[in-house]
């Protein structure tokens, strides 16, 4: 599911891509549910493909995504308790205790909180679970 889920760069928020248009995506905004054109010149990034740099790998976000919902309860951050970059890395350190501090930016952890907290808003109960399911499906129908 996360692979549906889109970063728009210059965007605030996440949208989830409808379906594809003549000149690019459409999209629509998780926060308003309004649609519109996401063109070929706009930088699109789905959340399934983003990873965090660890010390031996790469850990997919949506792995992260879910081990933050199983420590919170399934419950959204207070962003308030995170405000400063020692409050996000320490923060981090406990979801993730060997990711990279020097490839992994205050900002990055900043965006994990606020997408995991706009998804679980949502309605989004699982996000590991629904991303390999469909690699399962994209691997059976390419056989």
């Amino acid at each position: 599911m996360l692979k549906k889920v889109l970063s728009i760069s210059g965007k605030p928020g996440l949208y989830r891509l409808v379906a594809y248009g003549k000149n690019g995506l459409i999209v629509e905004g998780f926060a308003d549910g309004r649609r519109f054109n996401a063109q070929g010149r706009d930088k699109v990034i789905s959340l399934g493909d983003i990873a965090i740099y660890t010390a031996n790998e790469e850990v997919p976000l949506g792995q992260v995504f879910e081990t933050i919902f199983k420590k919170f309860d399934g419950k959204t951050l207070d962003p308030e308790q995170y405000k400063t970059g020692a409050q996000l890395h320490e923060f981090f350190r406990e979801i993730l205790p060997e990711f990279d501090e020097d490839r992994v930016y205050t900002s990055d952890i900043k965006k994990v909180v606020t997408w995991y907290n706009t998804l679980v808003n949502a309605g989004f109960t699982e996000f590991k679970a629904l991303e390999e399911d469909e690699e399962t499906k994209e691997n059976k129908t390419e056989e």
